[in-house]
């Protein structure tokens, strides 16, 4: 049972410039060439800029049982040390003067607001995990261990805020 997932997902304007930037590329190519080279080109890089937004904006935060997981990435629950939230100021420090250059960092430039995880694994040479969220103090709690593993927390961008199950 998952206690917490939350996609990364991009902001709407990174969406629009994707589009942008192929209708631009598109004019170019109608005013140098023909129409068709102009179509083919503006199809063809609105479908790889949106993809690429799109993968960007695909990575999941998720807390259940077994661990923290985020994209890839995963350490198992009895690794997780303590959870902060960070706010504006606090998780740019964190980005900035206040890192450590071993930390595992998910950050989303589109984002201003994390969680600091530590990690409590002696063969992990990463001494903290730093995240992006929209929701810091929910994934912070759900990693709490005086939360109940029965919450559910479902988050997708910035609709949904939670289910209770």
């Amino acid at each position: 049972m998952t206690t917490y997932r939350e996609r990364l997902s991009a902001p709407v304007s990174w969406w629009i410039a994707a589009l942008g930037f192929a209708v631009v590329w598109g004019w170019v190519f109608l005013i140098a060439t023909t129409w068709a080279a102009a179509i083919v080109v503006t199809v063809a890089l609105a479908l790889a800029g949106c993809y690429a937004v799109w993968r960007y904006g695909s990575m999941v935060v998720s807390v259940d049982p077994d661990g923290l997981r985020v994209g890839r990435a995963f350490v198992e629950a009895h690794h997780v040390g303590t959870a902060r939230s960070l706010d504006r100021q606090a998780y740019r420090t964190q980005l900035g003067t206040g890192a450590d250059a071993r930390a595992y960092l998910v950050t989303r430039p589109y984002l201003d607001h994390g969680v600091v995880v530590t990690i409590d694994d002696p063969d992990d040479p990463a001494p903290y995990w730093l995240l992006s969220s929209r929701h810091p103090d929910d994934l912070a709690a759900a990693l709490a261990p005086s939360v109940a593993s029965t919450t559910t927390h479902e988050t997708n961008g910035d609709t949904d805020r939670g289910e209770e199950a």
